[in-house]
């Protein structure tokens, strides 16, 4: 379990271990670190399947396109997870007036993970003056209408 130190005491980080393909621990931040820690996480279920898992613990669903990046919280939230031990996918900006693509990588273990994106929603539909953007910073391509107003009351 990782127990994370006291503020102010001298106690070591304990970093999360894995083990590589011989069995050794390494620490999920060395450079030997398994090779599916340094794939994306998986968005479909061939990509699930590819890493040799029946199904998922944790899916997280976010506003935002899939940036394997530590400046989007997705891909951190996974990662962490990852380390931990869990099995992680993604659903990016799913088509919310469908379940369908909700079911696209089965029923987690655990629970799903909902997140409107880096940035709320409606703060990204429109300005200040309550004007539409032109654009979306967050999506391929920088297209509107990826996401709907309120995205995490629409993903659940």
């Amino acid at each position: 379990m990782f127990d994370p130190p006291v503020p102010g005491s001298s106690q070591p980080l304990d970093l999360p271990q894995q083990t590589d393909s011989r069995g050794r621990r390494v620490s999920v931040l060395s450079s030997t670190c398994p090779d599916r820690l340094a794939r994306p996480l998986p968005m479909t279920r061939d990509e699930v399947r590819d890493r040799g898992w029946e199904e998922l613990d944790v899916i997280l669903v976010t506003g935002d396109a899939y940036i394997d990046h530590p400046s989007f919280a997705t891909a951190i939230l996974g990662r962490v997870l990852e380390a931990f031990g869990f099995r992680v996918g993604v659903i990016a900006q799913p088509e919310w007036r469908s379940a369908d693509a909700f079911r696209a990588l089965g029923r987690p273990r655990l629970f799903f993970g909902v997140s409107a994106g880096n940035m709320d929603s409606m703060i990204n539909h429109y300005t200040a003056n309550r004007k539409v953007r032109n654009d979306d910073a967050y999506s391929p391509g920088g297209r509107i209408g990826r996401r709907p107003d309120r995205a995490t009351l629409a993903y659940c």
